[in-house]
Protein backbone atom coordinates (compact mmCIF):
# COMPACT_ATOMS: atom_id res chain seq x y z
CA UNK A 1 0.00 0.00 0.00
CA UNK A 2 1.40 3.38 -0.88
CA UNK A 3 0.20 6.16 1.11
CA UNK A 4 1.77 9.58 0.17
CA UNK A 5 2.10 11.89 3.20
CA UNK A 6 -0.15 15.13 2.38
CA UNK A 7 -0.62 17.52 4.97
CA UNK A 8 -0.85 20.94 5.82
CA UNK A 9 2.25 22.38 7.35
CA UNK A 10 0.34 24.93 9.44
CA UNK A 11 -3.21 26.30 10.16
CA UNK A 12 -3.17 28.59 7.34
CA UNK A 13 -2.73 25.80 5.13
CA UNK A 14 -5.36 23.73 7.34
CA UNK A 15 -8.15 26.63 6.32
CA UNK A 16 -7.37 26.19 2.92
CA UNK A 17 -7.20 22.20 2.37
CA UNK A 18 -10.33 21.57 4.74
CA UNK A 19 -12.60 24.50 3.75
CA UNK A 20 -16.19 21.90 3.33
CA UNK A 21 -17.38 18.54 4.31
CA UNK A 22 -16.49 17.51 0.83
CA UNK A 23 -12.91 18.32 1.45
CA UNK A 24 -12.48 16.00 4.96
CA UNK A 25 -14.08 13.31 3.22
CA UNK A 26 -11.95 12.91 0.19
CA UNK A 27 -9.00 13.32 2.86
CA UNK A 28 -10.48 10.37 5.06
CA UNK A 29 -10.91 8.43 1.78
CA UNK A 30 -7.41 8.72 0.58
CA UNK A 31 -5.80 8.14 3.61
CA UNK A 32 -8.10 4.95 3.40
CA UNK A 33 -7.79 3.42 0.06
CA UNK A 34 -4.52 5.36 -1.37
CA UNK A 35 -4.08 2.80 -4.32
CA UNK A 36 -8.54 3.43 -4.85
CA UNK A 37 -11.34 1.84 -2.99
CA UNK A 38 -11.51 -2.18 -3.13
CA UNK A 39 -14.94 -3.77 -1.96
CA UNK A 40 -14.36 -5.52 1.35
CA UNK A 41 -16.81 -7.96 -0.27
CA UNK A 42 -16.25 -9.33 -3.58
CA UNK A 43 -13.06 -7.17 -4.03
CA UNK A 44 -14.11 -5.36 -6.95
CA UNK A 45 -13.49 -1.31 -7.99
CA UNK A 46 -16.45 0.13 -9.20
CA UNK A 47 -18.32 1.91 -7.25
CA UNK A 48 -20.67 4.52 -7.45
CA UNK A 49 -21.65 7.33 -4.32
CA UNK A 50 -25.15 7.40 -3.11
CA UNK A 51 -26.78 10.91 -2.36
CA UNK A 52 -25.44 10.17 1.48
CA UNK A 53 -21.57 9.75 0.30
CA UNK A 54 -22.11 5.47 0.82
CA UNK A 55 -20.09 4.02 -1.05
CA UNK A 56 -22.03 1.39 -3.49
CA UNK A 57 -19.81 -1.28 -5.04
CA UNK A 58 -21.60 -2.04 -8.56
CA UNK A 59 -20.48 -5.55 -8.38
CA UNK A 60 -22.31 -6.75 -5.11
CA UNK A 61 -23.94 -3.63 -4.13
CA UNK A 62 -22.56 -4.04 -0.27
CA UNK A 63 -22.02 -0.29 0.82
CA UNK A 64 -19.64 1.06 2.85
CA UNK A 65 -19.32 4.67 4.87
CA UNK A 66 -16.18 6.26 4.66
CA UNK A 67 -16.28 6.24 8.73
CA UNK A 68 -17.15 2.34 9.37
CA UNK A 69 -14.58 0.79 11.53
CA UNK A 70 -13.08 4.09 12.71
CA UNK A 71 -13.13 5.96 15.84
CA UNK A 72 -15.64 8.65 13.33
CA UNK A 73 -18.38 5.83 13.27
CA UNK A 74 -21.71 6.43 14.04
CA UNK A 75 -20.42 10.44 14.52
CA UNK A 76 -23.22 12.99 14.80
CA UNK A 77 -20.90 16.01 14.33
CA UNK A 78 -19.46 17.04 10.83
CA UNK A 79 -15.92 15.72 9.99
CA UNK A 80 -14.64 19.48 9.66
CA UNK A 81 -15.43 19.77 13.41
CA UNK A 82 -13.28 16.51 13.75
CA UNK A 83 -10.49 17.76 12.03
CA UNK A 84 -10.38 21.31 13.68
CA UNK A 85 -10.13 19.65 17.36
CA UNK A 86 -7.75 17.11 16.16
CA UNK A 87 -5.61 19.95 14.64
CA UNK A 88 -6.04 21.50 18.08
CA UNK A 89 -4.98 18.39 19.83
CA UNK A 90 -1.95 18.20 18.08
CA UNK A 91 -1.01 22.09 18.38
CA UNK A 92 -0.82 21.64 22.11
CA UNK A 93 2.56 20.97 22.60
CA UNK A 94 2.46 20.55 26.04
CA UNK A 95 -0.89 17.99 25.61
CA UNK A 96 -4.53 18.71 25.84
CA UNK A 97 -7.13 18.35 28.69
CA UNK A 98 -10.65 17.85 28.79
CA UNK A 99 -11.50 21.48 30.43
CA UNK A 100 -9.01 23.32 27.93
CA UNK A 101 -11.22 21.57 25.08
CA UNK A 102 -14.55 22.39 26.58
CA UNK A 103 -13.69 26.06 27.07
CA UNK A 104 -11.80 26.10 23.43
CA UNK A 105 -14.80 24.16 21.63
CA UNK A 106 -17.86 25.65 24.02
CA UNK A 107 -19.15 21.67 24.30
CA UNK A 108 -21.56 21.78 27.02
CA UNK A 109 -19.86 19.55 29.75
CA UNK A 110 -16.94 18.59 30.61
CA UNK A 111 -17.92 14.99 30.06
CA UNK A 112 -18.27 15.04 26.08
CA UNK A 113 -15.01 16.77 26.13
CA UNK A 114 -13.40 13.99 28.00
CA UNK A 115 -15.12 11.88 25.37
CA UNK A 116 -13.59 13.01 22.01
CA UNK A 117 -10.09 13.61 23.72
CA UNK A 118 -10.19 9.66 24.59
CA UNK A 119 -10.78 8.14 21.40
CA UNK A 120 -8.53 10.65 20.22
CA UNK A 121 -5.81 8.77 22.79
CA UNK A 122 -7.33 5.64 22.07
CA UNK A 123 -5.88 5.97 17.98
CA UNK A 124 -2.76 7.45 19.01
CA UNK A 125 -0.38 4.24 19.11
CA UNK A 126 0.05 1.48 15.97
CA UNK A 127 -0.06 -1.68 17.15
CA UNK A 128 2.42 -2.68 14.43
CA UNK A 129 4.86 0.23 15.41
CA UNK A 130 8.48 -0.46 15.05
CA UNK A 131 10.91 -1.48 18.27
CA UNK A 132 13.24 0.64 19.58
CA UNK A 133 16.82 0.13 18.70
CA UNK A 134 20.29 0.85 19.63
CA UNK A 135 21.30 1.38 23.33
CA UNK A 136 18.13 1.31 25.94
CA UNK A 137 17.66 2.38 29.15
CA UNK A 138 14.58 0.55 30.89
CA UNK A 139 13.63 1.12 34.31
CA UNK A 140 10.25 0.97 36.36
CA UNK A 141 8.60 3.89 38.08
CA UNK A 142 5.36 4.76 40.07
CA UNK A 143 3.04 7.26 38.83
CA UNK A 144 -0.44 8.50 40.69
CA UNK A 145 -0.85 10.72 43.70
CA UNK A 146 0.77 11.34 46.93
CA UNK A 147 1.29 8.54 48.77
CA UNK A 148 -0.95 7.93 52.35
CA UNK A 149 0.26 6.95 55.60
CA UNK A 150 4.25 7.00 55.99
CA UNK A 151 4.66 7.91 52.21
CA UNK A 152 6.63 4.80 50.54
CA UNK A 153 8.28 5.04 47.17
CA UNK A 154 10.10 2.76 44.89
CA UNK A 155 9.34 -0.72 44.26
CA UNK A 156 7.33 -1.37 46.75
CA UNK A 157 4.94 1.66 46.82
CA UNK A 158 1.21 0.52 47.17
CA UNK A 159 -1.36 3.02 46.03
CA UNK A 160 0.33 4.19 42.72
CA UNK A 161 0.50 2.29 39.07
CA UNK A 162 3.65 0.54 37.89
CA UNK A 163 4.34 1.48 34.66
CA UNK A 164 7.66 -0.04 32.91
CA UNK A 165 9.45 2.63 30.58
CA UNK A 166 12.20 1.96 28.03
CA UNK A 167 13.98 4.87 26.42
CA UNK A 168 16.36 4.64 23.34
CA UNK A 169 19.57 7.07 24.10
CA UNK A 170 21.07 8.73 21.08
CA UNK A 171 24.12 10.22 23.30
CA UNK A 172 23.12 12.88 25.46
CA UNK A 173 19.78 12.80 23.70
CA UNK A 174 16.78 11.33 24.13
CA UNK A 175 15.02 9.09 21.49
CA UNK A 176 11.64 6.98 21.38
CA UNK A 177 10.45 5.93 24.33
CA UNK A 178 7.70 3.11 25.28
CA UNK A 179 5.40 2.65 28.91
CA UNK A 180 3.76 -0.19 29.67
CA UNK A 181 1.41 -0.48 33.07
CA UNK A 182 2.47 -3.77 35.23
CA UNK A 183 1.22 -5.45 37.94
CA UNK A 184 4.96 -6.37 39.52
CA UNK A 185 8.61 -5.58 38.75
CA UNK A 186 9.28 -9.41 38.42
CA UNK A 187 11.02 -11.28 35.37
CA UNK A 188 7.36 -12.18 34.20
CA UNK A 189 6.20 -8.62 33.01
CA UNK A 190 9.71 -7.38 32.83
CA UNK A 191 11.24 -9.55 29.95
CA UNK A 192 8.04 -9.85 28.02
CA UNK A 193 7.77 -5.76 27.62
CA UNK A 194 11.86 -5.52 26.41
CA UNK A 195 10.86 -8.68 24.08
CA UNK A 196 7.91 -6.65 22.56
CA UNK A 197 9.21 -3.38 22.65
CA UNK A 198 13.35 -3.32 22.04
CA UNK A 199 14.85 -4.85 18.75
CA UNK A 200 17.10 -7.93 19.07
CA UNK A 201 20.66 -7.12 19.00
CA UNK A 202 20.02 -3.79 20.83
CA UNK A 203 21.92 -3.07 24.20
CA UNK A 204 19.33 -3.30 27.19
CA UNK A 205 20.70 -0.93 30.43
CA UNK A 206 19.01 -1.85 33.49
CA UNK A 207 20.12 -1.04 37.11
CA UNK A 208 20.53 -4.29 39.33
CA UNK A 209 16.84 -5.08 40.16
CA UNK A 210 16.23 -9.43 40.48
CA UNK A 211 13.75 -8.95 37.51
CA UNK A 212 15.99 -8.33 34.29
CA UNK A 213 18.66 -11.26 35.69
CA UNK A 214 17.47 -13.30 33.39
CA UNK A 215 18.00 -10.78 30.31
CA UNK A 216 21.65 -11.86 30.90
CA UNK A 217 21.33 -14.94 29.72
CA UNK A 218 19.20 -14.03 26.48
CA UNK A 219 20.98 -14.18 23.41
CA UNK A 220 19.22 -11.70 21.61
CA UNK A 221 20.33 -8.78 23.67
CA UNK A 222 23.20 -7.36 25.24
CA UNK A 223 22.31 -6.53 28.84
CA UNK A 224 24.70 -4.18 30.89
CA UNK A 225 23.89 -3.66 34.13
CA UNK A 226 24.06 -0.78 36.12
CA UNK A 227 24.07 -1.52 40.34
CA UNK A 228 23.19 1.69 42.33
CA UNK A 229 23.82 -0.24 45.83
CA UNK A 230 27.53 -0.06 46.57
CA UNK A 231 27.79 2.89 43.86
CA UNK A 232 28.82 6.49 44.62
CA UNK A 233 25.49 7.68 41.51
CA UNK A 234 22.18 8.26 42.24
CA UNK A 235 19.74 6.16 40.15
CA UNK A 236 19.30 9.27 38.07
CA UNK A 237 23.00 9.63 36.84
CA UNK A 238 23.32 5.99 35.72
CA UNK A 239 20.19 5.65 34.22
CA UNK A 240 19.85 9.55 33.03
CA UNK A 241 17.66 9.38 30.07
CA UNK A 242 14.91 6.67 31.83
CA UNK A 243 14.70 9.16 34.67
CA UNK A 244 14.38 12.28 32.61
CA UNK A 245 11.85 10.62 30.82
CA UNK A 246 9.75 9.50 34.14
CA UNK A 247 10.43 12.87 35.72
CA UNK A 248 8.54 14.63 32.45
CA UNK A 249 5.68 12.11 31.99
CA UNK A 250 5.15 12.78 35.97
CA UNK A 251 5.44 16.45 35.27
CA UNK A 252 3.24 16.44 31.96
CA UNK A 253 0.36 14.84 34.05
CA UNK A 254 0.80 16.87 37.07
CA UNK A 255 0.61 20.10 34.45
CA UNK A 256 -1.36 19.57 31.27
CA UNK A 257 -4.27 17.32 33.83
CA UNK A 258 -3.59 18.67 37.53
CA UNK A 259 -2.72 14.81 38.50
CA UNK A 260 -6.37 14.00 37.72
CA UNK A 261 -5.72 11.02 35.93
CA UNK A 262 -8.04 7.75 36.72
CA UNK A 263 -5.53 4.82 36.85
CA UNK A 264 -8.50 2.97 34.27
CA UNK A 265 -7.51 5.49 32.17
CA UNK A 266 -3.43 6.22 32.66
CA UNK A 267 -1.89 3.52 29.57
CA UNK A 268 -3.99 6.51 27.75
CA UNK A 269 -2.79 8.99 28.82
CA UNK A 270 0.98 7.98 28.56
CA UNK A 271 0.05 6.98 24.76
CA UNK A 272 -0.77 10.14 24.13
CA UNK A 273 2.54 11.20 25.81
CA UNK A 274 4.52 8.52 23.90
CA UNK A 275 2.70 9.87 20.57
CA UNK A 276 3.95 13.56 21.23
CA UNK A 277 7.31 12.78 22.85
CA UNK A 278 7.77 10.34 19.86
CA UNK A 279 7.37 13.29 17.12
CA UNK A 280 8.66 16.07 19.00
CA UNK A 281 11.33 16.91 16.35
CA UNK A 282 8.72 16.64 13.54
CA UNK A 283 9.22 20.01 11.51
CA UNK A 284 5.23 20.86 11.00
CA UNK A 285 2.06 20.01 13.29
CA UNK A 286 0.45 18.90 10.37
CA UNK A 287 2.78 16.13 10.20
CA UNK A 288 1.41 14.92 13.89
CA UNK A 289 -2.28 15.57 12.24
CA UNK A 290 -1.59 13.47 9.50
CA UNK A 291 -0.53 10.38 11.75
CA UNK A 292 -3.12 10.89 13.87
CA UNK A 293 -5.86 10.73 10.90
CA UNK A 294 -4.29 8.03 9.78
CA UNK A 295 -4.15 5.93 13.03
CA UNK A 296 -7.85 7.07 13.75
CA UNK A 297 -9.00 5.07 9.89
CA UNK A 298 -7.07 2.29 11.76
CA UNK A 299 -8.42 2.37 15.27
CA UNK A 300 -12.22 0.40 15.78
CA UNK A 301 -14.69 2.96 17.46
CA UNK A 302 -15.31 2.92 21.31
CA UNK A 303 -19.19 3.31 22.12
CA UNK A 304 -19.35 6.40 24.60
CA UNK A 305 -21.37 4.16 27.31
CA UNK A 306 -18.72 2.35 27.08
CA UNK A 307 -15.84 4.96 27.97
CA UNK A 308 -17.86 6.24 30.74
CA UNK A 309 -18.69 2.72 31.94
CA UNK A 310 -14.65 2.64 32.59
CA UNK A 311 -14.65 5.74 34.50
Amino acid sequence: MVRQEIYPKDFQEFLEFFKTEDDCWNYLFNIRWPNGYICSKCQSEKYWLTEKRLIHCVNCEHQASITAGTIFQGTRKPLLLWFHIIWWVVAQKTGASAYNLKDFMGFGSYETAWAWLHKLRRAMIRTNRNKLTGEVEVDETYIGGKEAGNGKQGRGAETKSLVVVATECKGKQIGRVRFKIISEASGDELIPFIEDNIEPRSVVITDGWKGYNSLSQMEEYEHVVKKISGSSQEAHELLPHVHMVDSLVKRWINGTHQGKVSRKHLAFYLDEFAFRFNRKLSTYRGKLFFRLIEQAVETMPKPLNELFKQT
